[in-house]
């Protein structure tokens, strides 16, 4: 049957590229400067691609006039036909694929002969991969079929507002789902492979010294950005109290990866205020912080009408004009919106900014559209050029999305190895829920129309002819469940198949959760189903955040149970896949699922760490004190895996500073070279054990010997993928940096080492540490 499904995939697939290849061409070409039929503006320096781009930016900023100037602030950039500088839009969506932002003008259109792009699985379903060079080469994708839309005449921006690396701090943030998740550690490195793959950088982190970028990232929202709506409060007024310490150690260094490792060409400031002083507003954050210790080079835009609030809403600025300079004094470059467009001329004249203020932005912004080599003439002579329809839904970029969806689902529960299901034994196959055959709900939010989709449904009939399904509630809200014919069609089939979850009704942007169990009566109808099935029964959960299923993990009748995110265009082909044994699972949490219980804790309260004194339990693996559903870094395999230490290079760190503290060596102290110095190798051996090839995500973790409430619990230094075959062993060799692995921010930000015993742990295996000074 695995055979029937690849044939129509195949199939669907060459229709589509025959007929984006037949389609004519109606669209003109998109927009570019500095065309060479037209010398009266093809002469101006800035045309001039021997010039650097930082002298052919200040030569074009210097012949703007003010009122042109100020069109440019805004991400619906104006043309300026005397010097043949066309309309561009700033924002366009590639989160997962290349996407739209649903009833706004984006950068992209799909309205014309480009109709789809690939949908890979939503972001936080392939972190669960654990693995970079898949994250890399999904956006090497997606960067390619933006730029080929772009050469086609369909797109009039080249500037993608993505990725998303907040951290996932609450279960019940709607946007969770657009994250790599609750680890720092993680969604930095998340981070950097995704903007080096979509900018056009080799994935070791080639510098891109040429100004070339295929198209250009942005890192988002800057910064401790992770509450939409809940219970009144929402994104656009509410005011995070952070910490210096968990600003240092959790907020900020997914950001910092993201600027100084993947160089990404642009950051979006975030709506909400962090400790009184609005994001967008905040000189520390954009400039110094950014630009100054990270080195940040490119633009910084606004998030949508976030600048209007900090004197609409926010009451942070006086007055229009008070709120224009606050952030472009602050290092903002471009304001989504049209608010600069309306109040930076009467800032001007009222002396609250200076043209120089407005020249520096400009400067940026132009800077990153050189880059893009939009003022290097007709874009098919640029090192893109070449990418055309044919580069988009290509056979090789959906086989892909199916590669990240196989990766990234995770098996949660297999008693008595219920899975896989045997394609020959089962003979008849009941799939019942409302997540079965909803096309949409696959693709989770901001998504383009994908290629095709394949939901789980039609995924699952490929195998087993004689399937019934039965919606069996009448919204994924399930207020009304029709049990009776639920069973009824459960009692037939040899096996049961729960396809259950959440949905963007449930859990997306401007709609954070009041809670942490299925909606409705699902949790009534997985029970009677189970109980009346003839074997146990297979769970399936469609969602991004946690969902506490304790009465599944706990219940015998349900033997399997599979977390499949949002999982992307060919989900429903990999969900199959799994439960038929066609691919061996091996997906991995990157997010804790909490009991239902935890939503006593206020979702306003940013800290990290716990509080005894109050029964404040923390938030994440790393800090988390409670009780918990599954863990982070949780996934089970059809094969079992063991793993050895087989050597580690340094097991007695010594540091020399000049501080008396014992506990604690300040990292600042050690220096530069000393951190390098102390760099050293960790090899564990793995091994499959078991009777199936798998490909396997290897986590490497320390914890400390005596910890406390400053401390985590442990913490992720280190994760690779192994593939192997049964009995096959493989040694992974991990690269630690004690400075950036085993640190920990004191009190004050400060970044530092504990003096003592740490260990090294991988699955049940530890190796021992000791620092010290």
């Amino acid at each position: 049957m695995k055979n029937s499904i690849h044939t129509i995939i195949l199939i669907t697939t060459i229709t589509f590229s025959i007929i984006l290849k037949t389609q004519s061409k109606t669209q003109p070409l998109p927009p570019f400067s500095c065309d060479s039929t037209n010398p009266s503006t093809h002469s101006y320096p800035f045309c001039d691609t021997k010039l650097s781009i930082d002298e052919r930016a200040r030569d074009l900023v210097s012949r703007l006039t003010l009122d042109e100037k100020i069109s440019q602030l805004v991400n619906k950039a104006s043309a300026v036909p005397r010097l043949g500088i066309p309309y561009y839009q700033w924002w366009s969506e590639a989160l997962h694929g290349v996407a739209v932002a649903i009833g706004v003008e984006n950068g992209i259109f799909f309205n014309g002969t480009i109709r789809a792009a690939t949908s890979f699985p939503q972001v936080i379903l392939t972190a669960a991969t654990f693995d970079a060079d898949l994250w890399y080469r999904v956006a090497k994708v997606i960067g390619t079929e933006a730029r080929a839309i772009y050469n086609e005449g369909e797109a009039i921006g080249m500037t993608f507002w993505s990725p998303n690396i907040n951290i996932f701090r609450d279960p019940r943030w709607g946007r969770g789902q657009e994250t790599p998740g609750e680890d720092p550690m993680l969604t930095g490195k998340y981070a950097v492979s995704f903007v080096r793959g979509v900018q056009g950088d080799s994935f070791e982190g080639g510098d891109l010294k040429d100004g070339r970028l295929q198209i250009s990232a942005c890192c988002k929202h800057f910064t401790a950005y992770d509450l939409d709506k809940w219970k009144g409060i929402d994104r656009f007024t509410f005011n995070a109290l952070v910490t210096k310490q968990d600003m240092a150690d959790t907020y900020q260094p997914p950001f910092r990866k993201c600027v100084e490792e993947g160089r990404a060409s642009g950051i979006m400031c975030a709506y909400n205020l962090v400790n009184g002083v609005p994001n967008c507003a905040d000189q520390n954050l954009l400039t110094k912080t950014a630009r100054g210790e990270w080195g940040f080079q490119g633009y910084i835009t606004s998030d949508c009408d976030a600048v209007s609030l900090i004197y609409k809403k926010q009451n942070y600025a006086k007055s229009h004009e008070d709120a224009v300079a606050d952030v472009l004094k602050a290092g903002m470059d471009v304001n989504c919106g049209s608010y600069l467009a309306n109040h930076t001329k009467s800032a001007v004249e009222k002396g609250k900014i200076s043209e120089s203020d407005i020249d520096r932005a400009l400067h940026n912004l132009f800077t990153v559209r050189m880059r893009l080599g939009l003022f290097n003439g007709n874009p098919n002579k640029l090192p893109y050029g070449n990418l055309g329809r044919t580069y988009i839904c290509a056979p090789d970029h959906q086989n892909l999305a199916l590669e990240a969806a196989r990766h990234g689902i995770v098996l949660l529960k297999n008693s008595a190895n219920l899975l896989p299901l045997s394609k020959s034994k089962t003979k008849s196959l009941a799939v019942i829920g409302p997540n079965a055959d909803v096309a949409k709900t696959l693709v989770g939010n901001y998504a383009g129309p994908p290629c095709k989709t394949i939901t789980p449904l039609e995924g699952l009939k490929s195998y087993i002819k004689k399937t019934e399904f039965h919606q069996g509630c009448n919204t994924i809200n399930c207020t009304s469940v029709d049990i009776k014919v639920a069973v009824k069609v459960a009692r037939s089939a040899d096996y049961v198949v729960l396809v259950m979850g959440l949905n963007q009704d449930r859990e997306s942007e401007e709609l954070d959760r009041e809670d942490l169990v299925l909606p409705g009566k699902q949790e009534s109808l997985i029970m009677s189903v189970a109980k009346a099935a003839k074997r146990p029964v297979v769970l399936v959960l469609l969602c991004g955040g946690s969902v506490d299923v304790s009465f599944a993990k706990n219940e015998d009748k349900i033997g399997g149970i599979l977390w499949a995110g949002y999982p992307g265009e060919a989900g429903g082909i990999a969900i199959a896949e799994i439960i038929f044994g066609d691919h061996n699972p091996g997906g991995r949490l990157p997010l804790t699922w909490y009991p239902k219980d935890f939503i006593k804790i206020p979702m306003t309260d940013m800290r990290m760490r716990p509080d005894p004194s109050t029964n404040y339990p923390g938030r994440t693996y790393r800090f988390y004190q409670g009780e918990k559903v599954f863990e982070f870094g949780h996934g089970l395999s059809y094969t079992n895996y063991s793993y050895n230490f087989v050597s580690v290079s340094q097991s007695n760190l010594k540091f020399k500073t000049s501080s008396s503290n014992s506990a604690y060596i300040s990292i600042s102290e050690i220096g530069l070279e000393s951190c390098e110095n102390a760099k050293f190798t960790a090899t564990v051996r793995v091994q499959n054990e078991g009777e199936m090839t798998g490909k396997h995500p290897v986590l490497l973790f320390i914890k400390r010997d005596k910890g406390n409430k400053e401390s985590p619990v442990k913490q992720l230094v280190g994760f690779k993928t192994v593939s192997l075959k049964a009995n096959d062993k493989a040694d992974v060799v991990f690269e630690i940096n004690p400075c950036e692995h085993f640190g920990r921010a004191n009190e004050d930000g400060t970044m530092v080492i504990e003096s003592g015993k740490q260990y090294l742990v991988v699955g049940g295996q530890e190796y021992l540490i000791s620092t010290h000074a």
